[in-house]
């Protein structure tokens, strides 16, 4: 199996906490799909996207198989961070190196055997699309702010691990303008999987996975009936978006406008 040639992922059903069978047959992700983790606090859907990054075989309390075209994928895989197909970025993602972002970059570049001398400086300016405080190549990853060091994070993995799957678990009120990371994820065909409490990050998923009681409870696909309200949404984020800047301005709010 060549290393980033993936056709699709597939998530066999394991137990909920009583011990029943998850509610689903099969769930099926290819490149290019996005989809949404729902579910109230403790209900398990930290443990389905870390069952995926570690390709599960029965092997965790959830008792759930992840398949990699339709068989259990290589040790590699699971095995060599260098050749593993799955980038997950969390919330609580730290660097404790104490490099530059450029070194840092560098490093990566170098344990990957990547020849292209561009790519470091492309990284960073692919991340700098993701937030408002800009990352620049000398700056200690150690002074990053939470939103920066996920930016960073999320275009590494675009452009230097080049993973076809993309985890991401609650990461959208970390600094980072969600709906350049969705757009730019399917740009580049990347198969995207978010945990979030976000409603314009769920409805602008393909699909949504619903968690309950540390199982799929059950899996939607509404399409072009939320359409209406995902236009709503997005009116009403950039609204809050924008208030979100007066106020950091310092600015007296007097009025909200939704236009």
């Amino acid at each position: 199996m060549h290393l980033h040639k993936i056709e699709e992922i597939t998530i066999l059903p394991g137990n909920n906490r009583n011990g029943d069978t998850e509610n689903f047959n099969k769930i099926t992700i290819k490149p290019g799909d996005t989809i949404s983790v729902v579910g109230p606090t403790g209900s398990g859907k930290s443990a389905l996207i870390n069952d995926i990054e570690i390709f599960a075989k029965k092997d965790t309390n959830t008792k759930r198989t992840v398949l990699v075209n339709g068989d259990y994928p290589p040790e590699d895989f699971i095995r060599d961070p260098s050749k593993k197909p799955v980038a997950l970025i969390t919330q609580n993602t730290k660097c404790l190196a104490d490099l530059s972002v450029e070194n840092f970059l560098e490093m990566h570049v170098r344990s990957r055997k990547i020849t292209d001398e561009k790519i470091i400086q492309e990284t960073i300016t692919l991340a700098n699309e993701f937030t408002g405080e800009k990352i620049k190549p000398h700056v200690r990853m150690t002074s990053l702010s939470g939103g920066q060091t996920r930016s960073l994070m999320v275009a590494d993995a675009i452009m230097i691990s080049n993973a076809p799957i993309i985890l991401l678990d609650e990461v959208e009120n970390a600094g980072i303008f969600k709906e350049k990371v969705i757009e730019c994820l399917k740009k580049h065909n990347k198969a995207l999987i978010f945990v979030t409490h976000d409603p314009l990050v769920s409805l602008m998923s393909g699909r949504r996975i619903v968690m309950k009681n540390g199982a799929v409870e059950k899996i939607l696909e509404p399409g072009e009936e939320e359409k209406e309200a995902l236009s709503d949404i997005i009116q009403m984020d950039a609204a809050l978006c924008s208030m979100r800047e007066r106020i950091r301005a310092g600015e007296i709010i007097r009025s909200i406008s939704l236009t």
